[in-house]
């Protein structure tokens, strides 16, 4: 339990102390002027309580990712507590406060557009596609995975059931002003998820369970499927909404069309990631613990289909009884529904920013919303779990563009780069190392040159990058 305390000491500690730190970075001014003022539209940007937008944003990222993402991650032993907590406090809490002060700095656009205004127009486009497609990817799994748990929760009302009524909800959630269904049911959700947090973390502190410490015997035996899933780059791409998710920053426009002022940022974007690392990380230690080791949770696993699903819900059913149980999964369930819901309004904001259409008019934002849905009641019909593999990769290929961006913008303003540049590198050679390592790409069987391509790759588009930072500061 030694590492697990440490680990999350850290990420607590994090907040008072990275966290103001990159407050000085960005160089805060409370008395700028926000979006959700100077643009008001009072659909998309209005100004909310500072309490109510890290709810909403803190739900929007989450999703089942923490969870999930977690429990698949704490087959890696001991070692995930790490990536949580290194990853968490310098990569992702830093890529979503950065990349949430460019978002409020720029009026709130979406994030492709963003990434265009400081990559160019080809990546710009590049964004735009990507960001739709797995907006919508994100919307659709959302609707399937709390309709299956909600299935086996409520039995009266079958699994279709739930579906309409979850795309019901999802609907009339993207076309209303953000604080008028979205603003008032977060609170309940974020009661039943912090709920599920907290008595998780009560029962590894008094139940009978004990979470593996990192030493070198569990970094060496770390998983019983090593050979075919390694530490690098493996892990790094399963636990993503933990540590680093791509997705957060298609989710932070929502936001920075909602605060009131500059100073709110860290609250919002820093501590909503750090919140959720903390999830991820007792999510990781109750994998471990309630199926007494790594290796046994494998075993577990793959009993049962490697279906995180099933894990979750007995765990929850096992330590927090009946009710508990029915609470927790009813967080498991809100993390999900909050972040389909918003992933779908993103994906509407994004089409009007393309097409520069104005969103006061509930018919504009139905003429953009029906087609986004049509899309996504086709893809209930369609077997895409080959698809969804690619999902964590391509979503962390996004949190490389994004990183690129905030290192662009930190050259531009003659800000402290080393903030964001090691990130970058870094996530540059895991995305670009898993291509070559995995069998759901190229899959090399000689490691070594696996490895050694992925760095020459890295260092290729680390050089291209650096010329556009350079570009780009030399730029008005």
């Amino acid at each position: 339990m030694v590492t697990f305390l440490i680990c999350l000491t850290l990420l607590v500690a994090a907040y008072f102390g990275y966290g103001a730190y990159l407050d000085r970075v960005c160089k805060i001014d409370a008395k700028a002027s926000v979006p959700s003022t100077t643009l008001y539209d009072g659909v998309d940007y209005i100004p909310m309580p500072r309490w109510r937008t890290f709810l909403i944003q803190l739900l929007n990222i989450a999703g089942i990712g923490p969870i999930f993402g977690a429990i698949m991650g704490a087959c890696f032993g001991p070692v995930v507590f790490l990536w949580i907590t290194f990853g968490g406090i310098f990569v992702g809490a830093m890529h979503d406060y950065l990349s949430g002060i460019i978002l409020l700095r720029n009026d709130g656009l979406s994030l492709p557009e963003i990434v265009g205004r400081y990559l160019g127009g080809g990546m710009r486009q590049f964004m735009r596609a990507i960001s739709l497609v797995l907006l919508i990817l994100v919307g659709v799994v959302f609707m399937r995975s709390p309709a299956s748990i909600l299935g086996s929760m409520i039995t009266a009302i079958p699994y279709w059931g739930w579906i309409a009524i979850i795309l019901v909800y999802y609907f009339i959630a993207t076309m209303l002003p953000i604080d008028k269904l979205i603003g008032k049911i977060y609170p309940l959700f974020g009661g039943a998820l912090i709920f599920m947090a907290i008595g998780l973390a009560v029962v590894l502190f008094t139940g009978d369970y004990t979470i593996p410490n990192l030493t070198l015997d569990t970094l060496r035996n770390y998983q019983a499927n090593a050979e075919a899933m390694p530490i690098i780059p493996t892990l790094f791409i399963t636990v993503a909404c933990g540590a680093i998710s791509g997705f957060h920053a298609t989710q932070s426009p929502l936001m920075a069309r909602c605060m009131n002022n500059e100073r709110e940022g860290r609250m919002i974007f820093y501590g909503s990631m750090i919140t959720e690392s903390i999830i991820a990380l007792i999510w990781a230690a109750i994998g471990m613990a309630f199926f007494h080791g790594p290796d046994s949770l494998v075993a577990a696993l793959a009993e049962h289909g490697n279906d995180a699903a099933w894990a979750v819900s007995t765990i929850s059913n096992t330590t927090l009884g009946a009710v508990g149980g029915f609470v927790a999964l009813f967080g498991v369930v809100a993390a999900a529904i909050t972040s389909g819901d918003t992933a779908f309004r993103s994906a509407r904001l994004i089409v009007a920013d393309v097409l520069k259409v104005e969103q006061r008019s509930i018919l504009k934002r139905f003429s953009i919303a029906l087609p986004l849905f049509a899309i996504g009641i086709a893809l209930l019909f369609v077997d895409f779990d080959v698809v969804w593999r690619y999902f964590a990769w391509c979503n962390q290929a996004m949190s490389v563009v994004t990183l690129w961006v905030i290192v662009v913008y930190l050259k531009k303003f003659k800000r402290n780069i080393w903030v964001a540049l090691p990130p970058a590198v870094f996530m540059t050679y895991i995305c670009t190392s898993f291509v070559f390592v995995s069998n759901q790409f190229i899959g090399m069987p000689n490691r070594t040159l696996a490895y050694a391509l992925a760095a020459v790759v890295t260092l290729a588009i680390t050089a291209g990058m650096w010329i556009k930072v350079q570009q780009s500061a030399k730029s008005k």
